[in-house]
């Protein structure tokens, strides 16, 4: 038996093992609050996604920082750089997560096809502060990007994923002793620290392609440190497991929540703004960095509609914002200093040199340990 043949056969028998193996694929098992979906309304088609109306693409870039200089300065207990989409470097008690990291152009399977960033990464994936740990939290598009990975693969950096996902990265050419795949509530600590994430119950599905439905787990997570503990949600519908976070591994400084790509039908799958104040309530607070948008098109509605829905309502909901222009980094106590910046038009920041679906990338972002 090849190693290969040996992670496979661990992998499938750790899948079969979870709660949340329904014997063919993981399930949502947990209680979707009620409702969230709009039954009356149908889900959107593929012509509709293809058909390009209304506002679903700003104007001109959005504001963006290039964050060296900022990374350049001491971090307090926690500081979270966004660089669009779901992609967070987060600075905890000293240590670096990278939340599903996307440099690629598209959140598509090929490189012609497909949603297409209208937002550039305000940095280079080889300048960013080496990470201690990446953690991804689902295996669709806008969150496992093949070309990032590729670029990633020599390091010497550990990935966390849910169950499953390790499989895709292994293709891709990651040394599986790199990857530490969690089914909810199982703890990953990170090498040489005291840093902790434990994979959280989330509302969502999984695949990659019409016959891989649900054939990887999907995960929020808490990175707990010493002196402060973050929750990232990665992709998630609105559930009752938000509570149950917030008793077993609550309070939060810094609370990451989708609010982009919704959608009347996608209730109990995507958060979106309303949901997402929702759901903070539920973790208890703490301040929210909203996530998930001013990237790609991945909806109907207006590119900055997610946002505006969520200022609008947040002051009656008492939920403290921190709005970092794309790449500024910041920390929690700094909410409410920055503005409506998005309202704004600068000078795009350069695309990174990750690109393409084949061959390999043009430099390592860091130095191979």
């Amino acid at each position: 038996m090849t190693t290969e043949d040996a992670n496979q056969g661990l992998r499938a028998e750790r899948m079969r093992a979870s709660p949340l193996w329904n014997g063919n694929g993981f399930a949502n098992v947990h209680p979707v609050m009620a409702g969230l979906r709009d039954r009356s309304v149908p889900a959107p088609t593929l012509s509709e996604f293809l058909r390009v109306r209304g506002r679903r693409y700003p104007d001109a870039p959005l504001p963006a920082v290039d964050p060296r200089d900022g990374w350049r300065r001491a971090a307090g207990g926690v500081r979270a750089t966004w660089l669009g989409h779901s992609t967070v470097l987060v600075e905890i008690d000293g240590v670096r997560v990278l939340t599903d990291p996307v440099w690629g152009p598209r959140a598509s399977p090929t490189r012609w096809l497909g949603p297409k960033r209208f937002q550039p990464v305000p940095v280079h994936l080889r300048d960013v502060p080496r990470p201690d740990v990446i953690a991804i939290s689902h295996d669709h598009y806008d969150h496992l990007d093949y070309p990032t990975i590729r670029a990633l693969r020599r390091t010497t950096v550990p990935f966390v994923v849910p169950l499953g996902v390790g499989r895709h990265l292994e293709r891709w050419g990651v040394d599986p002793r790199r990857i530490t795949e969690l089914d909810w509530w199982e703890t990953y600590r990170v090498p040489g620290g005291e840093l902790e994430i434990i994979a959280t119950p989330s509302q969502h599905f999984s695949g990659r392609s019409l016959t891989d439905r649900n054939a990887t787990l999907w995960t929020s997570f808490v990175f707990r440190g010493p002196r402060h503990r973050v929750f990232f949600s990665g992709d998630t519908g609105l559930t009752s497991e938000y509570a149950t976070i917030r008793e077993r591994l609550g309070p939060f400084d810094l609370v990451m929540l989708e609010i982009g790509a919704f959608h009347p039908s996608w209730g109990d799958i995507h958060l979106g703004p309303d949901n997402a104040l929702a759901a903070h309530a539920l973790l208890g607070g703490g301040t929210l960095l909203p996530v998930h948008w001013g990237t790609f098109a991945l909806a109907m509605h207006d590119w900055d509609e997610p946002i505006e829905r969520l200022v609008r309502q947040a002051e009656s909901r008492g939920a403290a914002l921190l709005l970092p222009r794309i790449g500024e980094p910041l920390e929690p106590a700094q909410a409410g200093e920055q503005g409506s910046w998005w309202r704004g038009t600068y000078p795009s920041a350069p695309l990174p040199d990750v690109d393409g679906e084949a061959g390999e990338p043009p430099a390592l972002p860091w130095p191979v340990d």
